[in-house]
């Protein structure tokens, strides 16, 4: 049998039993509280693991999506019929109002893309809906700039976080006071890797949208990484649409989501898959791709 196929149940009961201590502390420090919903496997845990937290009352938290306009329709129609099933809250909000309102300009040329804009209607909802806690599925072995991130994740009165100017959390003591106009971002499943991920899905049975297994679907090449089509999207000259066989590896505007050469149809294949690759989760994203610092910098502005 695969070694990545062999379930430490010990190690998941652990780390979950860690992401519902920082929830409940969640519900018992703030009153406005949200889950970021992207439709992707980490905010799916999240929403798992609140229902189990507060069972079998409903949990707490309303659901939250920025919707870029460019979103895969699949991950859409899971929202949708999540948040039915839950029957809890589910805010949208939409970048295209800040473009309309003139918050934020749109990208133009063959590498626009809707996602940094994000930020900017993040915010404003936050503002406009007195917001103090926003619930995110982010995890520090994704990416260099999220390594730095504290479970509780304080942010100004502009939204911006300030990785220099963390809160100690010793002894599992989150602070969650805040001034006016403030807000915290919290990330119960920190200390998950994206393998720990998979194994608490394939343990607990949970639901995914259907781009996550092998699909076949138009896509195209660029700068070394393969790229969802959508009719929205410019080509440059040397570049060509085909269609193959892909799944997401991780899920996001469409412009910049990458996809994987893929056969694994079933979660045991794709944990199998990532078990074995050398690629990183996010080295499939192109928004990653745009500097050297694109995550950091993005996060002290407000990103999720």
């Amino acid at each position: 049998m695969n070694n990545a196929l062999i379930i430490n149940d010990l190690h998941l009961k652990e780390l979950e039993d860690e992401a519902i201590f920082v929830m409940r502390e969640v519900a018992a420090q703030f009153e406005k509280k949200v889950i970021l919903f992207s439709g992707g496997k980490d905010s799916i845990v999240l929403v798992h693991l609140a229902k189990k937290a507060f069972w079998p009352a409903k949990m707490p938290f309303s659901l939250m999506h920025i919707d870029t306009g460019h979103n895969f329709e699949e991950t859409l129609k899971f929202r949708d019929d999540l948040a039915r099933e839950l029957g809890v809250e589910l805010i949208v909000k939409y970048v295209q109002d800040s473009i309309d309102k003139g918050r934020v300009a749109e990208e133009q040329g063959v590498n626009a893309s809707r996602n940094k804009a994000q930020s900017v209607t993040l915010l404003d909802a936050i503002d406009d809906l007195n917001i103090d806690v926003a619930i995110g599925g982010g995890r520090r072995d994704e990416e260099k700039a999220r390594a730095k991130e504290r479970f509780f994740s304080h942010r100004n009165e502009f939204g911006h976080w300030d990785p220099k100017n963390q809160r100690p959390e010793l002894w599992n003591i989150f602070n969650g006071h805040k001034n006016m106009g403030e807000h915290f971002r919290v990330f119960p499943i920190s200390n998950w890797t994206e393998l720990d991920v998979w194994q608490y899905i394939l343990n607990e049975k949970i639901e995914l949208p259907c781009l996550y297994y092998t699909h076949r679907r138009k896509i195209f090449k660029r700068n070394g990484v393969h790229l969802a089509w959508a009719p929205f999207m410019q080509l440059k000259p040397d570049e060509s649409v085909f269609e193959t066989d892909v799944r997401c590896r991780t899920i996001g505007d469409i412009t910049c989501t990458g996809v994987t050469l893929s056969n694994a149809r079933s979660l045991e294949e794709i944990i199998s898959e990532i078990a074995a690759t050398r690629v990183t989760e996010r080295g499939g994203r192109y928004d990653d791709k745009r500097s050297e610092a694109a995550m950091e910098d993005r996060k002290k502005e407000g990103y999720f």
